[in-house]
């Protein structure tokens, strides 16, 4: 239905009123009685093998839904009926801000791919503050975290810091964004000086609570190899808990859109099918090099259950979609959890088997001991009657020779 009914309609919208819109029908269907219910029995997937237990965090199922979707934690609960095992809200920062003028977010439908340049606009922390005060039971909700624009680098610390103390008792997890302004022509520095200004105040303040909120930095796609090993360094050195790998690219090669489309849209981060490849290098050489120790959740380019299965194997614990969600719908949710179901039936057809053989095998070998064991004693058992024969002769022998 979403791909012959719904995508139409939304397509034939510019995609920030598409995104107003099923923000808005979101809030509609929550306010319905039953409404989250009728979601969750269409979408939802519930099976054992989906869930996750990450950063001391059970997860229903390992799919969630990336950042920059619901900015102000406004849906996360009918986002959670959608069939998401959790849902990272924002980027947050402290102060309201309305990002960069429209048009702002722009479809990429030959490469499925959207370019955003939304400039992090949010309705800031006390927004909020009031959603997540909101009870979100049942739906894990990770809180992305970051710098007002207007904020100068050497006083950054300070708004992650505003953020991650106040929304720490209403989130389950923290990402901390390093970005400043997805518009920029170039991230913002990944020095490992630059971060761990922002984070030691964050490990601060956490020692004192008496919960537990894991910090995971999310990183770039641009990085190349040696950008990633620092911050590998840096999870290995520190508390953070781990990282989310990757958020958009400001590269555009290989793309099938026309040079001329791409230079009347301009500057803006890149996500979607074109991240696929570098996504799932980055997540496997942090899981390498981490030796699979430390969690990692696994985001760009996730557009097909292939694409996820890779992500997943490459050593990602935890997956997130956003531009599959768009090009394809909530019943992609779905797919994806139904292919992860299927694939851990097989692999326990698959083990049960491996089981079989192996005890038919050892059932054999035992039964094939026990008989030459058989063997042997009967073997051991003529000797002795022979023996025994040959000894009544002799001394039969010997009694005669006496007389």
């Amino acid at each position: 239905m979403y791909r012959y009914l719904i995508k139409p309609i939304l397509f034939a919208l510019n995609i920030e009123q598409a995104h107003h819109l099923a923000v808005i029908l979101l809030r509609i269907i929550g306010f319905i009685p039953g409404g989250r219910w009728i979601l969750s029995k269409c979408y939802s997937v519930h099976h054992p093998s989906l869930e996750r237990e990450v950063f001391g965090v059970h997860f229903q199922n390992p799919i969630g839904l990336a950042a920059g979707f619901d900015h102000n934690g406004d849906v996360v609960n009918e986002l959670g009926s959608l069939g998401f095992g959790f849902v990272e809200m924002g980027i947050v920062t402290p102060q309201p801000q309305n990002g960069n003028p429209c048009p702002r977010l722009f479809r990429l439908p030959n490469d499925e791919a959207i370019i955003n340049r939304l400039g992090f606009a949010n309705r800031g922390l006390k927004r909020a503050l009031q959603n997540l005060r909101r009870p979100h039971s049942g739906t894990i909700v990770g809180c992305n975290i970051g710098k007002n624009i207007s904020t100068p680098a050497e006083d950054a610390p300070k708004d992650y810091l505003k953020v991650y103390r106040n929304l720490y008792q209403y989130a389950d997890y923290f990402a901390v964004n390093l970005c400043c302004d997805n518009a920029c022509t170039e991230t913002i520095s990944h020095r490992p000086d630059y971060i761990m200004r922002i984070l030691e105040p964050l490990f601060d303040f956490r020692r004192g609570q008496n919960q537990y909120r894991p910090i995971l930095l999310k990183i770039s796609p641009d990085l190349n190899n040696e950008e990633v090993d620092r911050i590998i360094d840096i999870l290995l050195s520190t508390p953070l808990d781990g990282i989310v790998a990757t958020t958009g690219s400001y590269r555009r090669d290989g793309l099938q859109t026309t040079d001329e489309t791409l230079d009347k849209i301009g500057a803006g981060r890149l996500s979607g099918k074109p991240l696929t490849r570098r996504s799932i290098e980055i997540v496997r050489r942090i899981h390498e090099r981490s030796g699979g120790n430390y969690p990692i959740i696994g985001v760009g380019g996730m557009m097909t259950v292939d694409d996820v299965r890779e992500m997943l194997k490459a050593g990602a614990d935890l997956v997130q979609i956003y531009s599959g969600l768009i090009y394809h719908g909530p019943h992609f949710i779905r797919e994806v959890c139904t292919g992860l179901v299927e694939d851990a039936q097989r692999a326990a057809i698959l083990q049960a088997e491996r089981e079989r053989k192996e005890l038919i095998r050892r059932t054999t070998e035992e039964v094939a001991r026990e008989a030459r064991a058989i063997d042997l004693a009967q073997d051991i058992a003529d000797k002795a009657a022979e023996v025994a024969e040959k000894t009544k002769y002799i001394r039969e022998a010997a009694r005669k020779r006496r007389k």
